[in-house]
C-alpha cells in the first residue's frame, strides 16, 4: 500500500540531493558498474553503440547553418573533433558537395590548451558586421556557462574584452562597447528558480559588479532579461520580467524609464521593424474585439504604444489547427501551422488591414517543415528544414518573390525504410477526448500482438511532438523489427494552448490518462501486448513515464526514464525546479493535495509489481538535477523491488551527454535495456 504520510515525515534519501557529495558519488559509481555489467557488456550494446556513433559522427550529416551577414555559420562535432568546431563559409561554397570551411574556434584545441572540458553552447554576434561575438562555454555541459568575447577576424578571445564567470546568464549586445547582462551578481541576485533576478547595462572596460542596474525582479520570479534591436531606423530595447513560464511583463526602454507593453501577462510578443505580433494563450479583449486563445495578432508597434488597438488577425486556431511557430524575413512573415499534427506553411505580407497570404510549398505527408537559420534584417531569404519519420532531413533555400525553394543539402538514408509505413491513429481517453498518435511500423505487420513496440511522448510546456527523422531510432529500433509510437497527449501544444492547459496542475492526470489510453489502444488493435510494450521519456517525459511506472505498471514490459522529474514534493527546492510551478503547482501549498497523485516517488508500493526500469541522468544536469533519478532508484531498491537500474553520466547537463561518443553510449544503453527486457 502507498505510504504518503509516513514517508513525507522523513525522506531517508535526502543525502542523494548533494550532487557531488562523496557518499552520493560513491553510490552512483556502484550503480553505474552494475548497469554496465548488465547491459553494456554484451554484443547487442556494442553493435548499437557503433551503429549510433557512426550516424552521429557521419560526414554525410547536414551541417545546418545560421545566416550572419555574408556568411553561413555552423557548429560541427565528429570523431576527430568530439567537442566541436565553430566555423563559417559562403553560400557559393556551401552549395558544393564538400564545402571549404573557415575555422573560427576549435573547442578541442581550446580544452587541450586550458586543460579543461568546455562544451560549446552559443555564439551571440554583434550586427551588422558580426565581428564581435560573445561565446558561451559550459564547463560540463550544464546550463551554467562562462561568457568570453571573441574577435572573428583575429580568431581569438579578446584579452580585455567582456568576460562573465560561470553562471546562468542572459545577454544581448547594445553596441560595440555596451551589453545587457543578467547573471549572478553575488548574494541575493538569483531567483529561487536559480536564474538571474537583475539585468544591467555593462560598459566595456568597467568591472562587472559596477554595471548599471536596469531592473531587479522579486526573488520568486523566474528570471529577467533584456534585448536590443539594432535594425536601422527601429532601434529599441525591450526588458522582460518573467514571473513564471507563462506569465510576465515586457517593457519598452525609453531613456531611464521602462514603459510596460499593455498585452496580457500570459501572451507572448515579437517586435519586427514597425510591427508587433501578439500570440494569446487565453482569450483577450482588445478594444471592442474578443480574441481567442491561440491567436496571432498583428499591429503597428508605435500605434499600439500610443493607444491603438486596431489589431489584425494573422492566425485564428480551430478544432484541428494550431500555430506551431513563425519567422520573419525582411518583408514577409512565414507562418508555420499544424493540422492534426501535420505541418503547413504560409507566406504573409504585412499590410494595413488584412495581410496578403499565400501557401508555401508544403511538406510530404506526416512530416514537419520548419524555418531555420534565416537573416530577417536584410533579406527575404529563407531556409527550410523538411523531415518526416521515414524521410531523411533536407535543407532547402529560397528567396521570396525571387526563387522557389531548392534543396541545398540532403541527409542520406541511415536505415532501410523501404518496408516501413507511417500511420496516424486516435485513442479514446477516459473523459472522451480523442488523442492522436503516430505509428511507424513494418508495412506487412501482423496484428497478432507479437510486435516489440516503443512508445514515447512528452505532454508538457506546450511542446508539440511532431514527426521527424531519427536515424538513431531507425537503426536501434525500426531496423530490428520494432514498432515506434509517438503519442500526442494533452499538455503539449499539438492543438494550441487549450490542449496544453487541459493538463496543467490539478488536471495533470489527463496527460497520463492519454498516454495510457494510447498503450491500451495499441493492445486493442493487436499491435502488441503489455509484455512487448516499452515506454521511454525524458525530462517532463521522464515524469510521464514515471507515472506510467507507478500508476499503469500492467500496461508496460519495460520503461526507460531519462533526466526525469519524479519527486514532486521536493522539486521546487532542486536546481531550476521553482520555475515550473505554473506547470505543476507548488507542493509547499495546498497544491500538494493534487500533486501527490502524480509524484512517482511518493506513489511507490512495497507490493507493487513494476516492470523493469532504467533511470538515467547526468551529474552536471543543473536544470532538473540528478537527485530525482537517484532518489527514485534508491527508494525502489530499498523496497527490494526487482529490475531497478540507475545510470549517471558525469557530463552533458540536461541532455545527459557532452559529445557524440557520450550520446551514442547513453542511447545504446537505453535501447539495449529495452530490447533485452521486452519479451
Amino acid at each position: 500500500m502507498s505510504s504518503f504520510d509516513t514517508f513525507n515525515q522523513h525522506d531517508p534519501f535526502l543525502w542523494l540531493e548533494e550532487t557531488r557529495g562523496k557518499e552520493a558519488m560513491d553510490w552512483v559509481r556502484r550503480q553505474n558498474a552494475v548497469v554496465e555489467e548488465k547491459y553494456a557488456s554484451g554484443a547487442l550494446f556494442e553493435t548499437l553503440r557503433v551503429e549510433l556513433l557512426e550516424v552521429l559522427d557521419s560526414d554525410d550529416r547536414i551541417p545546418f547553418v545560421t545566416r550572419r551577414g555574408d556568411y553561413l555559420y555552423n557548429f560541427w562535432q565528429d570523431d576527430a573533433n568530439p567537442r566541436g568546431l565553430w566555423r563559417r563559409t559562403t553560400l557559393e561554397e556551401y552549395r558544393k558537395a564538400d564545402p571549404q570551411w573557415e575555422l573560427l574556434l576549435d573547442v578541442d584545441a581550446l580544452n587541450r590548451a586550458e586543460n579543461a572540458s568546455w562544451v560549446f553552447k552559443a555564439a551571440n554576434c554583434l550586427r551588422p558586421d558580426y565581428e564581435h561575438c560573445l561565446i558561451s562555454l559550459s564547463p560540463d555541459g550544464g546550463d551554467a556557462v562562462e561568457v568570453r568575447e571573441f574577435n572573428v577576424s583575429s580568431r581569438s578571445f579578446v584579452a580585455d574584452g567582456f568576460k562573465i564567470p560561470v553562471a546562468k546568464t542572459w545577454l544581448s549586445w547594445i553596441d560595440e562597447d555596451h551589453i545587457y547582462v543578467a547573471t549572478d551578481f553575488g548574494e541575493g541576485s538569483m531567483t529561487t528558480s536559480s536564474y538571474p533576478r537583475q539585468v544591467r547595462e555593462w560598459a566595456r572596460g568597467t568591472p562587472l559588479e559596477t554595471a548599471r542596474l536596469l531592473l531587479e525582479v522579486p526573488a520568486d520570479y523566474m528570471t529577467v532579461s533584456a534585448s536590443h534591436d539594432l535594425t536601422v531606423g527601429f532601434e529599441r530595447s525591450l526588458v522582460t520580467a518573467q514571473r513564471d513560464f507563462y506569465h510576465g511583463e515586457t517593457y519598452l526602454r525609453r531613456g531611464d524609464a521602462l514603459v510596460r507593453i499593455d498585452v496580457p501577462d500570459d501572451a507572448t510578443i515579437d517586435v519586427h521593424r514597425e510591427w508587433m505580433l501578439v500570440n494569446t494563450r487565453t482569450p483577450w479583449k482588445a478594444g471592442d474585439v474578443m480574441w481567442p486563445a491561440g491567436a496571432l495578432l498583428a499591429v503597428n508597434f508605435e500605434s499600439f504604444m500610443a493607444g491603438s488597438r486596431d489589431l489584425t488577425a494573422v492566425f485564428i486556431p480551430d478544432e484541428h489547427t494550431a500555430l506551431d511557430g513563425f519567422s520573419w524575413t525582411r518583408n514577409h512573415l512565414l507562418l508555420n501551422t499544424i493540422e492534426d499534427v501535420k505541418s503547413r506553411l504560409e507566406v504573409l505580407t504585412p499590410a494595413c488591414g488584412a495581410w496578403e497570404r499565400s501557401p508555401l510549398s508544403g511538406a510530404p505527408a506526416f512530416s514537419t517543415i520548419a524555418v531555420t537559420g534565416s537573416d530577417p534584417d536584410n533579406t527575404d531569404e529563407y531556409w527550410l528544414s523538411v523531415t518526416g519519420f521515414l524521410a531523411p532531413s533536407s535543407l532547402q533555400r529560397g528567396v521570396l518573390n525571387e526563387s522557389m525553394p531548392e534543396t541545398i543539402k540532403h541527409s542520406p538514408d541511415f536505415f532501410d525504410a523501404s518496408g516501413l509505413e507511417v500511420s496516424q491513429h486516435f485513442a479514446l481517453s477516459p473523459d472522451g477526448t480523442r488523442v492522436p498518435y503516430f505509428q511507424v511500423a513494418p508495412r506487412d505487420m501482423k496484428l497478432d500482438g507479437s510486435n516489440r513496440v516503443l512508445q514515447t511522448g512528452y505532454g508538457g510546456f506546450e511542446v508539440s511532438w511532431v514527426p521527424g527523422y531519427s536515424a538513431l531510432v531507425g537503426r536501434a529500433w525500426l531496423a530490428r523489427g520494432g514498432v515506434y509510437v509517438v503519442a500526442n497527449i494533452r499538455g503539449g501544444g499539438e492543438y494550441g494552448p487549450t490542449w496544453h492547459q487541459a493538463a496543467l496542475k490539478a488536471q495533470r492526470h489527463r496527460a497520463y490518462e492519454d498516454f495510457a489510453a494510447v498503450a491500451q489502444d495499441l493492445v486493442r488493435r493487436g499491435v502488441t501486448t503489455p509484455d512487448d510494450l516499452g515506454a521511454e521519456g525524458g525530462s517532463n517525459g521522464g515524469l510521464l513515464v514515471g507515472n506510467m511506472l507507478v500508476h499503469y505498471p500492467e500496461l508496460f514490459g519495460a520503461i526507460a526514464c531519462g533526466v526525469p522529474l519524479l519527486d514532486m514534493k521536493r522539486y521546487v527546492h532542486l536546481d531550476a525546479g521553482a520555475s515550473w510551478i505554473a506547470e505543476y503547482g507548488d507542493p509547499d501549498t495546498d497544491d500538494w493535495s493534487f500533486m501527490q497523485s502524480f509524484s512517482p516517488y511518493h506513489n511507490l508500493s512495497t507490493d507493487g509489481k513494476y516492470p523493469p526500469v532504467l533511470f538515467y541522468t547526468a551529474t552536471s544536469d543543473d536544470r532538473v538535477g540528478p537527485a530525482q533519478a537517484r532518489k527514485m532508484a534508491a527508494r525502489m531498491q530499498s523496497m527490494n523491488l526487482p529490475g531497478v537500474w540507475m545510470y549517471e553520466n558525469t557530463e552533458g547537463g540536461h541532455g545527459a551527454s557532452a559529445d557524440n561518443r557520450q550520446a551514442a553510449y547513453m542511447r545504446a544503453l537505453m535501447y539495449a535495456f529495452l530490447w533485452a527486457e521486452l519479451k
